[in-house]
C-alpha cells in the first residue's frame, strides 16, 4: 500500500453532512446518505476520509477468470504495505487509478458499440444466402444500441459526483492536460478494465434489482436471520445500538438491508467501481424502480433464447431512504486492514461483523481474521459466508496465503473465535438466470464468537 497520510477531511456529499476534522488518514472517504436520510437518523458516520493510494479493487464486480465470484481486481497498481513511495508520489498515484476508472466507465459506449459493429460486420462477411437464414440477427442488433445507450444514460450519472472520492485539499481530484497526456500510458483502458465496467452493471441486477432477489435470498437473508437471533434480546425498536459492520460490502446491499432491519450498519469498499456505483444507488434515486438497466447484452455466448441477452432490469428494487429512525446507515472507502485495523478508535467497537464473499480475497488471512477479532466487543459476533477462491493466488508479484476451509476455522479459534455454527452454504454469484452456464458455490458459512 503506498498510503497518502494527509488527514481525514469532509467534503459535502450531500445536503446534511457535517464537517468533522483531524481524524488520521486510513480510508478513502466516507459516504452516508442523501437528502431524506436525515429525517431518519440523528448521529450518522459522516467523516468523510483523506485520499489514500489502493490500488488493487476487491469490489465484486466481474467474474475471475477461473469462474469466481466477482472480486474486482486490478494489478494495475501496487498494493505493498506503507509508504514505498512518498506522499506526494502516492497521492498521485492514486489519482492516477482513480481518473482511470473514470476513463473506463467514460468509455463504456464506445467500446459496447464497437463490440456491436464487429458483430454487424462478421454478419455481413457471410455470404448473403446464409444472412437470409438469420431474419433477425441485424434487429437485434438495434435493439442491443439502444440497450446500450440505456446504460450509459446510468454510467453518466455515476461518474457525475467523482470528486467525492479524491481530497480536493490536495489537489488529487483534477489533472490538467499536460499531466494527461504525460500519465497517458497509466491512463490508457484496458480489456480487463471495461469487464470491470460490464461487470458492475451485472452487480447493479444482483443486489439492487428483483431479478437479483432468489441469490440475495440464498445467501444474504441468513445472514440477517443469524444477527436477529444473535440479538433477539434486543427489542426492534432498539437495533439500533447495535453496531455491524460489513466488509468487502460491493454496492452495499447487504449492508442497507441490515439497517432497514433496524441494526446500525457500517459498509466498507475498497473498490472504485464499486464506490462510485454505489454513491449511484444510494444517493442518486429517488424512487423504486426509477432506471432501466441491461445487464447481459455484452456476451452472446451461452444464451438460450436470442431474445434473452436483452432482458433488463429496473433498479432499485426499494428505497434507498428508507431506513428505521434511530439506526444509523453508512459507506466507508479504504482498504479493511488499514481502515479498521489500525485505528484504536475502532477495536472493541463492532457488536458483529458480517463478512459475506469476502475473506478470500485477502493475501494474509491472518491480517483478516486477527481485525475482525480485534473490532469485535467481547462477546461479539462474527457471521461468515462465502467460498475460498483466494483472489491473490497466482497473482505476479502479490502475497498469497491460500487455506483450505479446515485451516481457516482452526485459525479462528487459535486466534480466540469459539465456532458455534458452521454450515453449508449453495450460492451462485450474479448468474445469468437465463444463461446455460452457472457456478454453484458450495459456501462456508458460520457464526464465531469473541471470547
Amino acid at each position: 500500500m503506498n498510503p497518502a497520510d494527509q488527514g481525514h477531511h469532509q467534503t459535502n456529499l450531500q445536503a446534511g453532512i457535517r464537517q468533522e476534522q483531524g481524524q488520521s488518514a486510513r480510508s478513502r472517504n466516507t459516504f452516508s446518505d442523501r437528502p431524506g436520510f436525515d429525517d431518519h437518523h440523528l448521529d450518522q458516520h459522516q467523516q468523510h476520509h483523506g485520499s489514500h493510494s489502493h490500488s488493487h479493487d476487491h469490489g465484486h464486480s466481474h467474474d475471475h477468470a477461473h469462474g469466481g465470484h466477482g472480486h474486482n481486481q486490478d494489478h494495475g497498481h501496487s498494493h505493498g504495505h506503507h509508504g514505498s513511495l512518498d506522499d506526494d508520489d502516492a497521492v498521485h498515484e492514486e489519482t492516477l487509478h482513480f481518473h482511470k476508472i473514470i476513463k473506463a466507465f467514460s468509455q463504456y459506449k464506445a467500446s459496447a458499440m464497437y463490440a456491436n459493429h464487429r458483430r454487424r460486420t462478421d454478419f455481413y462477411s457471410l455470404p448473403e444466402r446464409q444472412q437470409k437464414m438469420l431474419p433477425t440477427y441485424l434487429k437485434r442488433m438495434e435493439r442491443i444500441d439502444d440497450a446500450i445507450e440505456a446504460n450509459y444514460e446510468i454510467i453518466k450519472i455515476i461518474c457525475e459526483d467523482q470528486q467525492i472520492f479524491v481530497n480536493d485539499d490536495r489537489s488529487t481530484a483534477k489533472l490538467d492536460m499536460n499531466e494527461r497526456a504525460k500519465n497517458a500510458a497509466a491512463l490508457r483502458v484496458r480489456e480487463q478494465d471495461m469487464e470491470k465496467v460490464q461487470g458492475t452493471i451485472k452487480q447493479f441486477v444482483r443486489d439492487w434489482s428483483a431479478g437479483g432477489k432468489p441469490e440475495r435470498d440464498a445467501i444474504y437473508e441468513p445472514l440477517i436471520q443469524e444477527l436477529r437471533t444473535r440479538f433477539a434480546s434486543v427489542p426492534v425498536e432498539q437495533r439500533g445500538g447495535i453496531n455491524v459492520l460489513v466488509p468487502g460490502s460491493g454496492l452495499g446491499r447487504l449492508a442497507f438491508d441490515i439497517a432497514h432491519d433496524g441494526f446500525s450498519a457500517q459498509g466498507n469498499e475498497f473498490s472504485y467501481y464499486m464506490l462510485l456505483a454505489s454513491n449511484f444507488i444510494l444517493n442518486k434515486t429517488q424512487r423504486i424502480n426509477q432506471f432501466k438497466i441491461y445487464p447481459y447484452i455484452h456476451s452472446f455466448s451461452n444464451i438460450v433464447k436470442s431474445g434473452d441477452v436483452l432482458t433488463e432490469a429496473t433498479i432499485p428494487d426499494v428505497n434507498p431512504s428508507e431506513i428505521p429512525r434511530g439506526t444509523d446507515f453508512s459507506m466507508v472507502a479504504g482498504d479493511f486492514i488499514e481502515v479498521y485495523g489500525m485505528e484504536e478508535e475502532n477495536y472493541g467497537k463492532w457488536d458483529a461483523v458480517v463478512t459475506c464473499f469476502f475473506i478470500d480475497t485477502a493475501k494474509n488471512i491472518v491480517d483478516y481474521l486477527e481485525t475482525i477479532y480485534k473490532i469485535l466487543k467481547k462477546g461479539g459476533v462474527w457471521i461468515n459466508a462465502g467460498p475460498l477462491l483466494w483472489h491473490f493466488e497466482n497473482t505476479p508479484n502479490e502475497i498469497s496465503v491460500e487455506l483450505s476451509l479446515e485451516e481457516v476455522i482452526e485459525l479462528a479459534k487459535t486466534i480466540g473465535f469459539k465456532m458455534e455454527i458452521q454450515e453449508p452454504a449453495k450460492s451462485t454469484y450474479m448468474a445469468n438466470p437465463h444463461g446455460m452456464l452457472k457456478y454453484v458455490y458450495e459456501c462456508a458459512r458460520w457464526t464465531a464468537t469473541k471470547v
